[in-house]
């Protein structure tokens, strides 16, 4: 008889996982779409009139002091959020990276060799998805391949930037889309971070990103997107690329329904951590190279890291 228990519940264990695993293959969200403001420091979102910023800090989850990763310039950077890993493995080690110079070959490479996206496993796991970018850097566009996106767009201004990304959410309703602005990062190297030129740069990219999110709610997408608000670097004086706090720190906020309201993330995360968490959200495997995590405390759901204080206390 107690075979037979044990055997019913061993069926039953079964059974329970399996459930488990058919409900975690849904993905969290039906749309991802990544706000990247160049130059944007914690310390600088907090002291702005960032009305919007603020609010989505207040209605989701945050990350202070995500790091970024070294150097703390825009291209690793960049490329780190896009492809899951550091400049130690994507090999664009600084500013100065072309896709067809001569460069530190990447640890694992694609059919064009180079390091792999998240926008190659999208486009290889979900190949009718719709995935966009608008940007406002122009040496931005370097950094993908143009060709694993439907959309693809420079806008000369944040302001352009801003409506040409709310015109293509609108009209396409993409999967997974990314819009950057330059702006602040210019306020930066030409008055000086946090100085009242750089902090109003801060408002005018708060006032776009309230302008995209109206064109989430009017697509119809606001019951299932999530949105991210991250930053490349943050700034001392009239520059970055070093090692202090004021350079290497930097916010992430993760906004929508299915996020922890008000919530401060404990567990650390870093620039890479972009990547896996718009795979871990869609429910897509990860390539083995990556060092990316999914930061999965920002979600309903989900808790912080078991071992998160091993080592601490």
């Amino acid at each position: 008889m107690k075979r037979i228990f044990s055997v019913l519940a061993i069926i039953a264990l079964g059974s329970t996982q399996l459930l488990a695993q058919k409900k975690n293959s849904k993905p969290l969200f039906d749309h991802v779409i990544v706000i990247g403001i160049d130059g944007l420091s914690s310390a600088g979102l907090m002291k702005a009139n960032a009305p919007v910023l603020h609010k989505m800090i207040e209605e989701g989850a945050f990350k202070y002091n995500a790091r970024t990763v070294l150097p703390s310039s825009s291209s690793s950077n960049w490329s780190a959020m896009i492809l899951g890993a550091g400049p130690e493995i994507t090999g664009v080690t600084s500013n100065d990276w072309k896709p067809n110079a001569k460069h530190m070959t990447p640890v694992a490479v694609n059919k064009v060799g180079r390091s792999p996206s998240i926008y190659d496993i999208i486009r290889q796991q979900r190949p009718n998805a719709e995935q966009g970018v608008v940007f406002h850097w122009d040496d931005y566009g370097r950094l993908l391949q143009k060709e694993m996106v439907n959309h693809y767009e420079y806008a000369e201004t944040e302001t352009k930037a801003a409506e040409k990304f709310a015109e293509y959410i609108t009209a396409k309703k993409p999967t997974f889309a990314l819009l950057h602005l330059d702006h602040v990062d210019h306020a930066g190297h030409e008055k000086g971070h946090m100085t009242d030129d750089y902090l109003q740069s801060i408002a005018k990219a708060d006032s776009l990103i309230g302008s995209v999110l109206k064109a989430i709610d009017a697509a119809g997408m606001k019951e299932n997107t999530l949105v991210m608000i991250v930053a490349d670097h943050g700034g001392i004086n009239k520059g970055h690329g070093g090692e202090s706090d004021e350079e290497i720190n930097i916010p992430v906020i993760y906004y929508g329904k299915g996020v922890k309201k008000g919530y401060k993330i404990q567990q650390p995360v870093y620039q890479y951590d972009v990547a896996a968490t718009v795979a871990f959200v869609f429910n897509l495997k990860v390539p083995y190279s990556w060092t990316s995590r999914p930061v999965k405390a920002a979600f309903t759901g989900f808790s912080e890291p078991e071992n998160l204080m091993v080592g601490l206390e």
